[in-house]
């Protein structure tokens, strides 16, 4: 990694990092790799963030938007777990495969080629809320083991359907061996399993060869860089444009204002009584700094997640 010109990490310390890094993972990096990655680039700077982690696995495979909560942020990673998330993904015909995408092994194969009119018609039939069957190779928990590990050591693994909703789904591109797809859908959805599902409703077999995630809660790949944009930022003391603010993950959430004295009593996780404004969860803020996520219900404000950010 080349150094940071003189005094170019005594500038970038100005101020403890709170807020989102919006990565676009390459192809063949976990999620977990990814935010390794992040950390040895603001090590090298000389920066160590308190906290950092990711909000939302991806699949080595797979490419595109990762959050990545750096400092206070991460208070509020459990949010992006639960956020809608949007995909493009190509599914080829004809082979199935174990880990239902270009890794695994083959373990079924079908002559037929769905051609774009029966793909068309297949679609509302996987929109709306639907029952989905987990990929054998994923990182759900069985008697405290992840069901891929228990696959790869050759067990036979079998996940309980679960229930998740396909929001929009539409056909972007097809050719006689595969097709494209594009899709929103709720927290748990396994991109692979619906397209393994889309594949058998077809009377054909299939497994992913591409997937890119567009958007994961607030954050779409417009706002997302590569590792090597992160670097060279980094490089030139510029962190501050790859950073987006803490309250970026809360675009859904409107601003409460709050004086010194409340916002020190909800530091503290006090409770506020009298505050006008109507029941529902709103960032509390001092000024432009976050104060605290609370919820407002008719008796009293209450803390959800509290920040520790210096006004």
């Amino acid at each position: 990694m080349t150094l940071l010109a003189p005094g170019a990490a005594d500038a970038l310390h100005v101020a403890p990092i709170n807020g989102w890094l919006i990565l676009d993972k390459p192809l063949g990096l976990s999620s977990a790799q990814g935010v390794a990655a992040v950390k040895r680039i603001l090590r090298g700077a000389g920066i160590r963030p308190d906290r950092i982690g990711h909000g939302g696995t991806l699949d080595p495979l797979a490419t595109g938007v990762l959050p990545i909560a750096i400092g206070e942020a991460t208070k509020l990673a459990g949010r992006m777990l639960d956020a809608t998330k949007a995909y493009d993904f190509t599914v080829q015909w004809g082979t199935a495969t174990s880990t239902e995408d270009r890794e695994g092994d083959v373990i079924a194969m079908s002559d037929v080629r769905p051609d774009a009119a029966a793909i068309a018609a297949m679609l509302p039939h996987f929109t709306g809320p639907i029952a989905q069957v987990p990929p054998a190779y994923s990182a759900i928990k069985i008697d405290g083991e992840r069901a891929y590990a228990r696959a790869r050591a050759g067990e036979t693994v079998e996940l309980a359907a679960r229930h998740v909703t396909i929001l929009a789904l539409a056909l972007t591109e097809a050719t006689p061996e595969s097709a494209t797809f594009s899709a929103i859908v709720s927290k748990g959805t396994y991109i692979r399993s619906l397209a393994r599902d889309i594949a058998v409703a077809l009377g054909s077999v299939g497994h992913v060869t591409m997937l890119r995630r567009t958007k994961a809660g607030p954050f779409c790949l417009s706002q997302a860089i590569t590792l090597d944009k992160f670097e060279g930022l980094v490089q030139g003391a510029t962190l501050e444009q790859a950073i987006l603010p803490l309250m970026a993950g809360l675009d859904d959430i409107p601003a409460l204002a709050v004086d010194p004295d409340q916002a020190a009593a909800l530091r503290q996780g006090r409770r506020l009584f009298g505050h006008p404004a109507s029941p529902g969860t709103y960032l509390a803020c001092l000024g432009s700094v976050p104060v605290a996520l609370v919820e407002i219900d008719p008796e009293a404000v209450r803390v959800l997640r509290g920040f520790n950010i210096a006004t």
